[in-house]
């Protein structure tokens, strides 16, 4: 059984499919090459001490029940990730965590689950457990809710099983994750809008909030899921039926339906190395995100319309929402002159780690083989 080990676990960026994965709908993320490591050193004893750069320490045991720290405390998801592992496996041993990262927080780009995920393996690791991704996609997603925010499965998925090169379909109940070669020449940005994204803290209700409104407006029409609907009518009848639901579950309702065509089309798209199509999916959703779904901010909508009058094919916000960053889409020989063009209009000069070339990279489970 090993003593120590090396965990990184990427963050990824959602190319287009958001607020979907909840409703057990396909997405289309990519990691990023930005990640969680987490040095660990196995413990004799059933107990979790975890540091990260500045931040107060946290010490907790795992053979009691586990209490969550305030609202917004970092280490609810060390407590979240033990959570989630002990749903399934015994963990006679707990972990020091070493926790570092170059991937910024509350950007939408998955740092929260990357770093219960990152937990979660270097608890097992330390335990002598190895763990399938569909085993890990048993309890990981679950494991989130630890936290208080009711999301889906997307975040896990994505950095557990993504592939260098490659954007990842992923679909859900079952979950299975199906590698998108990116086509030669397409580039992405990741551009920060310079406001926050805490959805564990202030905006957390409103998260949960836009879950359960889609669902109302689901049940309203008759269906008990997302895919039956779909499954059973195009997304013309379904918005023409959900004319007479209040406001804010038929937009929430028609988000999903028409962002869940997106996600396949944008497929489409990719697979036939069409740009064009592709770069104006990326605009509808965000359309839809700020109109229907109501979760974008002022400056994204200047930040993403700042990447559209750059020369950008498409850009949307990426990510829970209320905040963070604008995922940005165009091609290559057009990279420095959209990425110049936004640090103009936006940043009002150079803009630094605020915005990041964005390649599509390895996710944990092809970063495992490296150790301490």
């Amino acid at each position: 059984m090993p003593e120590s080990g090396l965990i990184r676990v990427p963050g990824r960026v959602n190319l287009i499919g958001e607020h979907v994965d909840y409703h057990n709908l396909s997405v289309l993320p990519m990691a990023l090459d930005r990640r969680i490591k987490i040095e660990w050193q196995a413990l004799p004893e059933p107990r979790i001490d975890a540091s990260s750069g500045s931040l107060d320490p946290r010490s907790f045991r795992i053979d009691q029940p586990l209490e969550p720290y305030p609202a917004g405390d970092w280490g609810n998801y060390v407590k979240a990730a033990a959570n989630a592992a002990l749903w399934k496996w015994k963990l006679p041993r707990g972990a020091s965590l070493r926790i570092s990262a170059d991937l910024p927080p509350a950007a939408g780009l998955s740092s929260s689950s990357a770093l219960l995920t990152a937990c979660t393996l270097a608890l097992l690791q330390a335990n002598g457990i190895s763990a399938t991704f569909e085993e890990l996609m048993e309890v990981l997603p679950e494991g989130e809710y630890f936290v208080g925010t009711r999301g889906g499965g997307m975040d896990h998925a994505a950095v557990l099983a993504a592939r260098t090169g490659h954007a990842l379909l992923i679909d859900f109940a079952p979950a299975r994750a199906t590698p998108i070669p990116m086509p030669a020449g397409w580039a992405f940005l990741v551009a920060h809008s310079l406001t926050h994204a805490e959805k564990s803290a202030a905006v957390r209700e409103e998260y949960n909030e836009r879950r359960w409104a889609g669902t109302r407006g689901l049940q309203a029409l008759g269906y008990s899921t997302f895919r039956d609907a779909l499954a059973a009518e195009s997304v013309a009848s379904l918005r023409a039926k959900a004319a007479p639901l209040p406001v804010r579950d038929r937009e929430c309702f028609l988000h999903v339906a028409e962002e869940a065509a997106r996600v396949h089309q944008a497929v489409d798209a990719m697979r036939a190395a069409d740009h064009l199509r592709f770069g104006q999916l990326l605009n509808d959703s965000h359309t839809s995100l700020r109109h229907q779904l109501r979760i974008s901010t002022p400056s994204l909508d200047r930040l993403t319309q700042a990447a559209r009058d750059s020369g950008a094919l498409g850009a949307r916000l990426t990510g829970a929402g209320f905040g963070g960053c604008a995922v940005v889409f165009c091609l290559e020989p057009q990279l420095p002159a959209v990425r110049a063009g936004i640090e103009a209009r936006f940043y009002n000069g150079p803009a630094g780690d605020h915005i990041l070339e964005a390649r599509p990279s390895a996710g944990a489970l092809e970063l495992m083989p490296t150790t301490a």
